[in-house]
């Protein structure tokens, strides 16, 4: 299929492109940071996102959603990124929409689903516990207890964790940290006994949480999957996360290219603009030409993934490594083309470079998805 959008997915980049410039602009994040909003986002605007069908849009329409799949849910995404909007859909509608669509039971998806895409209900991933990206080294431990299981561990960066209604644990039900089988995935009620939520603050403005788990009591309905066979449904959660995040990334690099035209082409030195000196001419072409790459590697990952692709979770470390590298040399170089403003409050430019860093961390970097594509190509 040709790298290039369909009519439709054109229609759902532009309501997204136009809903988010006008609800959750920029100056939306400059004023939850400074208000220190201990939520984080703007729960009104979150239920608008359901009434447009956002909210659910990788939901199945079965169980309340709108089924469209991760090409959707990245053009969205995509949009968020050119915005800096605040809201939990990528650790509701992206990751948790994924782990329950794909591996909860009847009552789970019946329970959660529909409340998930109706915005009534935000659902966190608490996965990784070390400060690189490793999905498979899990040391929280889920311990065989009457009928069920009693759990303990930390989980330190946990999205949206703060505000949940539940948590989507990873643990471990046996074997030894580092290895691959052995985990599994449980629902957990933030508000029961034993589960300590502490609030922390990112250098992008954004909200997480630190999840303490000390004996916390489960029963077999809050297993998601199957026992043992956690790391498979995980890392399928994770693939969609990371190419949502690469079209992030996107959103974030092209907004940031397009600030950095409009300031060359209205900052005079010389007597003259400043986009008319060859040398930033070609810095601007160079990003230019990157950027177009990114949105290529984005939607082949996106595509892969909606048309189940054996070959997706390639594409997906493909996209979020190179994007992520987009997405800073977009930013380093929008911050050099400013000047000296850039390095201001006053300019929104720093905003994109913060979240740029972020995101590029979150899942995973360049060095961890170049080392996974060739485990997963057998090199």
């Amino acid at each position: 299929m040709a790298l290039a959008l369909t009519d439709d997915e054109r229609m759902i980049r532009d309501s997204a492109e136009g809903f988010f410039a006008e609800h959750a602009p920029v100056s939306e994040l400059r004023r939850l940071r400074d208000s220190k909003d201990p939520t984080g986002f703007d729960r009104e605007l979150w239920a608008k996102m359901a009434e447009l069908g956002f909210a659910g849009v990788a939901i199945p329409q079965a169980h309340g959603g709108a089924g469209l799949g991760m090409v959707a849910a990245g053009l969205i995404q995509e949009a968020i990124g050119r915005n800096l909007s605040l809201s939990p859909f990528f650790s509701t509608g992206i990751l948790a929409a994924t782990l329950v669509s794909r591996g909860g039971s009847d009552e789970q998806k019946a329970a959660l689903l529909p409340k998930m895409a109706a915005a009534q209900m935000i659902v966190a991933l608490a996965a990784d516990e070390k400060p690189r990206h490793t999905p498979a080294h899990i040391a929280t431990r889920a311990e065989p207890s009457g009928n069920g299981f009693r759990l303990s561990g930390v989980k330190p960066f946990v999205l949206d964790g703060q505000v949940a209604d539940r948590l989507i644990v990873a643990a471990r039900t046996s074997g030894s940290e580092r290895e691959e089988s052995g985990i599994t995935l449980f629902l957990v009620d933030p508000k029961a006994k034993g589960v300590t939520v502490e609030p922390r603050s990112m250098v992008d403005c954004r909200n997480v949480a630190r999840v303490t788990l000390e004996g916390v009591e489960l029963d077999g309905a809050d297993v998601l999957g199957t026992v043992g066979e956690g790391l498979a449904l995980l890392e399928a959660a994770l693939d969609a996360g990371r190419a949502c995040l690469a079209a992030e990334m996107l959103g974030i690099a092209d907004r940031a290219f397009a600030l950095t035209l409009a300031y060359l082409k209205t900052r005079e030195q010389f007597g003259r603009p400043i986009g008319s000196f060859q040398a930033l001419q070609h810095r601007a072409a160079h990003l230019f030409c990157e950027i177009e790459l990114a949105k290529s590697v984005t939607l082949k990952a996106l595509r892969a993934l909606d048309e189940a692709d054996a070959r997706a979770p390639v594409f997906a470390s493909l996209a979020k490594a190179k994007v992520g590298e987009v997405a800073k040399l977009a930013t380093n170089e929008s911050i050099q083309m400013h000047g000296g403003i850039g390095m201001t409050d006053d300019a929104d430019i720093g905003f994109y470079m913060k979240r740029a860093r972020a995101a590029a961390e979150t899942f995973g970097d360049f060095a961890f998805h170049g080392d996974r594509i060739a485990r997963l190509m057998r090199y």
